[in-house]
């Protein structure tokens, strides 16, 4: 069946652009073990909700667990309340709390010993209960900071789920230096009842992270990190470093201790990084994921049956999308991991919490819609068409979405 849409181009005028196919993805039938992968997955709004810039988060539970069930499904891990979920951008610590709790307990209800709570579901644990402008440095802000990463922990740990340890906006206004992150993680670290997950967010993602690790320097925050790292071994299951930086990825994942793993955040360079360079690879936890999630396992079940080559091409294949979701400002990539998910089915509506849906504007749209065409990432290309003909017309632009029989598709349901 032959798909067009009318869309836009920059200029203002008009093109037709075919729809292609969805991609030959396939659900696993079998425990993915090539890699280990966490997707971070965002929420959905209720769409009548108050989910406007400084209200407290309204969200379709419905919706978002269901979407949490869909990427269980194609054999991937879930990394909730990160970033991507609008941490700090949207989503408050009493919606995050409920977040957590609703997404293990669907997690207990498809966990096996082979594939645990913590396999299926890692959620981050932050300090964003507190408003780093209320916290002022010196020995009080850092126990503030320590508190309030503690009483995080806890809800996390008390889930069943493996705990992300994410970058502090209240730390990097407190710390005074490398020695207070030492000394703060490492009491977390050694307080933690299982391996956690260090997250390393890089500015462009979280502007107010700077100077993270004690150090604007990236080779100083480095070796700051290393020290971390290699004094509490045992307490860390891996670490998700999200710079941007290939080079430095593949440096730090060589010099890691045995036993703890490099989840790449690189939106950017996964495929490589997780391809590996023959003696290491890294495992992924990206926000990435939830947006190519279909062909992110169809490449992983390819790594597991031997065929590396054809798995890299796979991934490279979504590469072009994921450059352009995260484009800068970054920080803003949750809005075309929201459109994306809207086209394909998996919320009503396109909204955010925060009012969030606002932070990308039409061209870029425009051009991710053409970029999921691409790579066969539509999976249901009429009802995408559909949709996005009826959101162009909704912002004065006129697009009709047509199927083989010229059937006109505007205006259908929406």
């Amino acid at each position: 069946m032959t798909l067009s849409i009318t869309l836009p181009l920059p200029s203002g005028e008009l093109e037709n652009l075919t729809l292609n196919a969805t991609g030959p993805w396939r659900k696993p039938t079998e425990l993915i073990t090539s890699r280990k992968v966490y997707a971070a997955a965002h929420v959905t709004p209720r769409v009548l909700g108050n989910n406007v810039p400084g209200a407290p988060a309204d969200i379709d539970w419905d919706a978002t667990l269901a979407f949490r069930r869909e990427l269980w499904s194609w054999g991937v891990g879930i990394a909730d309340a990160m970033d991507t979920a609008q941490r700090g951008m949207g989503l408050d610590w009493a919606a995050t709390q409920e977040l957590i709790n609703r997404s293990a307990a669907e997690a207990a209800l498809i966990a096996t010993p082979e594939r645990t709570v913590r396999d299926l579901l890692a959620c981050g644990a932050g300090t964003d209960q507190l408003d780093p402008a209320t916290v002022e440095p010196g020995e009080a802000g850092l126990a503030a900071v320590l508190a309030a990463y503690r009483e995080q922990i806890a809800v996390v740990e008390a889930s069943g789920a493996k705990v992300i340890i994410m970058a502090s906006r209240a730390l990097a206004k407190v710390a005074s230096g490398p020695d207070d992150y030492l000394s703060l993680y490492g009491t977390l670290l050694t307080e933690v009842k299982q391996p956690v997950v260090l997250h390393w967010l890089g500015t462009m993602f979280d502007p107010a992270l700077a100077g993270y690790w004690g150090s604007d320097d990236v080779a100083a925050a480095t070796a700051t990190f290393q020290k971390l790292i290699e004094a509490h071994a045992s307490k860390v299951d891996g670490v998700k470093v999200s710079l941007l930086d290939a080079g430095h990825e593949v440096a730090l994942r060589a010099s890691l201790p045995e036993g703890v793993r490099l989840y790449t955040g690189d939106d950017f360079n996964y495929p490589e990084l997780i391809d590996g360079d023959g003696e290491h690879y890294s495992d992924a936890l990206l926000g990435i994921f939830a947006a190519i999630a279909p062909a992110a396992s169809t490449a992983l079940q390819e790594y597991d049956a031997g065929r590396s080559a054809e798995a890299g091409a796979i991934l490279d294949s979504t590469r072009d999308l994921g450059l352009h979701i995260f484009e800068a400002p970054t920080y803003y990539y949750k809005t075309g991991i929201a459109f994306l998910a809207w086209l394909n089915g998996y919320q009503a509506g396109f909204q955010m919490v925060g009012g969030l849906h606002s932070g990308r504007d039409l061209n870029h749209l425009v051009k991710l819609f053409r970029l999921a065409n691409t790579a066969g990432l539509l999976l249901n290309p009429e009802q995408a068409a559909t949709r996005m003909a009826g959101f162009l017309n909704a912002a004065g632009v006129a697009s009709v979405a047509k199927g083989a029989e010229s059937t006109d598709l505007e205006g259908a349901q929406v």
